[in-house]
């Protein structure tokens, strides 16, 4: 039974938390015990509590189970560069095992992590993103922002993610600005080459809330998974 799902995205700043929050949102209005997680996330802003992200705080207030933030997200970094370089910059070393057993321990009906940045950016010296999604085994949800080079990322990842011997459970396209040139084609296209459903196409939203983003996504085949035993 798939009680967790990892979502990724071909780059960053293409949508994940958008629809992390939306996936949240529509689970809780069914009544699902949720938690969701941003094991780790750059670009943080300090406050009197310590450092907090804007994303793993959405996150954080989408989710049923109120877990403490530093459950939440466990390696905030203040820069927003690549996560191992603002690891090191303090003097840390992102321990995958940690993150997956805290992700691990709860108890809850869905879990819900999201990655940081693209599906293959480095953790630690040795290890990235990828490992992080296979220790825990959770199917995929991949995020495609549809822009110019959408078809090259996606295709990249969908290739990466079989190759670690994970399922793909869906993508969702995200047309995160208005204007893009031939952006049905494109979509067309991922459609004809990702062996996994389209979970819905986002519109540019003049208000992107969680609930206007539930309203172009179809959550019923990660439904058919959760109930798959």
């Amino acid at each position: 039974m798939a009680r967790g799902f990892f979502v990724t995205g071909t780059d960053t700043e293409v949508g994940k938390t958008l629809v992390s929050a939306a996936v949240l949102w529509s689970w809780a209005r069914r009544g699902l015990r949720t938690a969701a997680f941003k094991p780790v996330a750059s670009g943080s802003q300090r406050t009197q509590a310590g450092l907090r992200n804007e994303d793993a705080l959405r996150l954080q207030a989408m989710a049923t189970l109120r877990l403490p933030y530093e459950q939440v997200n466990p390696y905030a970094f203040e820069p927003p560069i690549a996560p191992h370089l603002a690891a090191a910059e303090v003097g840390v070393r992102i321990d995958l095992d940690r993150l997956r057993d805290g992700i691990e321990a709860v108890q809850a009906e869905r879990v819900l992590v999201e990655g940081v940045g693209g599906w293959r950016v480095p953790l630690n010296d040795a290890q990235d993103l990828a490992d992080l999604a296979t220790a825990l085994g959770f199917p995929v949800v991949l995020v495609v922002a549809v822009r110019l080079g959408c078809l090259n990322h996606a295709l990249l990842s969908v290739e990466s993610i079989a190759t670690r011997g994970l399922m793909l459970a869906g993508w969702v396209a995200n047309r995160p600005q208005p204007g893009v040139s031939r952006w049905e084609g494109q979509v067309e296209s991922l459609r004809a080459r990702i062996p996994a459903p389209c979970l819905g196409v986002v519109p540019p939203l003049a208000v992107p809330g969680p609930a206007q983003v539930a309203a172009h996504l179809d959550l019923d085949p990660l439904d058919r998974l959760s109930a798959r035993s």
